[in-house]
């Protein structure tokens, strides 16, 4: 057996060597080649780099992950992770950048943007924003997420899921982020000139909580800048990444995405202004 099948092996390696045009020794170096503890490093920080990767559902890219490394006691660079994902080949999910069409829209002279595009609050429960965007289902066809975030740590306080884009989802939304606020009274609520947020049920809620309302310009998405880049980021992340068939499922991974990841997990620019 022994004579026989080493000669065998040793004549498919020649073969293969031979049809490959590359020496047999190449071949038997790195046969019998040992990592380096260099080497071993390289393939150990790239294991760590695709488990936070992976953990984080593919949502994460150098920066992130590099920040996240950092927290568990694991140094690096941005740089090293860059080059690290490159290697295997992996990337954050990226849609396309919104491009900005330059709009003075005005708003109408009952209307007023106390808000004005700042986007600073000194302490949770000052300034809040809301919008609705769109959610597609197989079954259902377009659903709508009504969203509050509080401006002072970028998190979602309130929102509400429904199958018609109504005054009452909008308010639902609030109503949802005024739960667990003892005094509502003085604080700002920004959102756009929608005919859910200028509706008499919607103005009626805020005015009984004594809130006061800002509005955007017409045209001016940048005026509610904040909301809109979340409903972006909950697209790119977790919508676009799925299919949804009913909306109970739907509702299920916004639910799955906004308390359990989006509030709890993910990194926000706002955290790390809050540590400095």
């Amino acid at each position: 057996m022994s004579f026989i099948q080493a000669n065998l092996g040793k004549y498919t390696v020649k073969k293969m060597c031979s049809a490959l045009k590359f020496p047999r020794s190449t071949y038997y170096a790195a046969l019998n080649h040992v990592p380096s503890k260099r080497e071993q490093e390289y393939v150990a920080f790239s294991n760590e780099v695709l488990n936070v990767y992976n953990e984080f559902k593919k949502r994460y890219g150098a920066i992130k992950i590099h920040r996240e490394l950092n927290e568990r006691d694991i140094p690096c660079s941005v740089k090293r992770v860059q080059r690290h994902m490159k290697k295997l080949d992996i990337k954050s999910i990226v849609i396309k950048k919104y491009q900005y069409q330059k709009n003075q829209g005005t708003i109408p002279d009952n209307k007023e943007n106390i808000l004005n595009r700042d986007f600073n609050a000194d302490t949770v429960f000052k300034k809040l924003v809301t919008d609705i965007t769109y959610i597609h289902v197989v079954n259902e066809g377009w659903t709508y997420l009504a969203s509050v975030m509080d401006l002072y740590d970028r998190k979602i306080i309130g929102w509400a899921y429904g199958k018609n884009i109504t005054a009452e989802l909008a308010t639902k939304a609030v109503k949802n982020a005024c739960l667990n606020i003892s005094n509502t009274t003085g604080i700002i609520l920004h959102s756009d000139l929608g005919s859910q947020y200028t509706s008499d049920e919607f103005e009626s809620y805020l005015q009984a909580q004594g809130m006061v309302h800002s509005f955007s310009r017409k045209g001016n998405p940048y005026d509610n800048a904040c909301i809109e880049s979340f409903h972006s980021v909950l697209k790119k992340e977790e919508v676009y990444t799925t299919t949804y068939h009913t909306f109970e499922e739907a509702k299920a991974a916004l639910f799955e995405y906004i308390e359990s990841f989006y509030n709890r997990k993910r990194r926000h620019s706002a955290d790390e202004a809050l540590a400095a």
